[in-house]
């Protein structure tokens, strides 16, 4: 038997036409279809024409978003001496060394970012297994292995994400809120379609973008004209 949708869903989905929309349509309408009771986020959902078994056809990186993500990051940082102190100072809501690698093994999980300075990562690779399935394990490629932790904090915390294709080479992730204005959400998005194409794999052939829908958490998908985006520049949408 099929999934049942229910009604509230049936209704928002009635809204969406089978169509490319241009960005800012897509935006508003995203908008439009965020009923849900609690604070929506948007997401955006990308097929690229990659296989990420391939090692050169990977794609995983970071994006500043220039209107933020809406949401309190609470940031970790395991590092040593001096480093702890800059850590706590640039606003970690957590720093430590061995004492906090075992606080993590032990279940402590309140943070939403985890950065690690290179010198402790032999230590934190015990953590793989616990943070690996979370999305919570330190790597050079996302950023949060640095010896710059207060760059690195500020950047999470102002809107830095990190995302990467899984393994049948989507891209989910959330680029705001969908109370944010339709012209901030474009600038979110403008973003993070440049950072996808900055960061293409060496080994991606062919069409690279395959399809781009839009969402709020709960409401229906809905679909972007991807030249559209492209073509857009940023004064536009500013």
């Amino acid at each position: 038997m099929g999934k049942k949708i229910s009604r509230r869903l049936q209704a928002l989905q009635d809204k969406v036409e089978e169509m490319d929309y241009a960005p800012l349509d897509a935006l508003n309408l995203l908008k439009e279809t965020a009923t849900a009771k609690f604070s929506e986020a948007a997401e955006a959902h990308i097929r690229l024409g990659i296989d990420p078994k391939y090692t050169d056809q990977q794609l995983r990186t970071t994006v500043a978003l220039p209107k933020g993500t809406g949401q309190i990051v609470r940031v970790a940082v395991i590092a040593r001496g001096e480093k702890v102190t800059e850590a706590t100072n640039a606003g970690a809501d957590i720093a430590g060394s061995e004492e906090l690698i075992d606080q993590i093994q032990k279940g402590m999980m309140d943070f939403d970012k985890l950065i690690a300075t290179p010198d402790v990562m032999p230590q934190v690779a015990k953590l793989g297994k616990l943070l690996g399935p979370r999305g919570l394990m330190p790597s050079p490629k996302g950023g949060t292995v640095t010896f710059d932790v207060a760059g690195a904090i500020s950047e999470f915390k102002a809107g830095k994400l990190e995302f990467r294709a899984d393994r049948t080479g989507i891209v989910h992730v959330m680029f705001g809120k969908a109370s944010f204005s339709p012209e901030d959400l474009l600038v979110n998005l403008k973003a993070l379609q440049e950072t996808i194409d900055r960061n293409r794999p060496s080994g991606a052939k062919g069409r690279y973008w395959r399809t781009f829908y839009v969402s709020a958490t709960m409401g229906p998908s809905i679909k972007i004209d991807i030249s559209a985006l492209r073509d857009l520049k940023l004064t536009d949408a500013a």
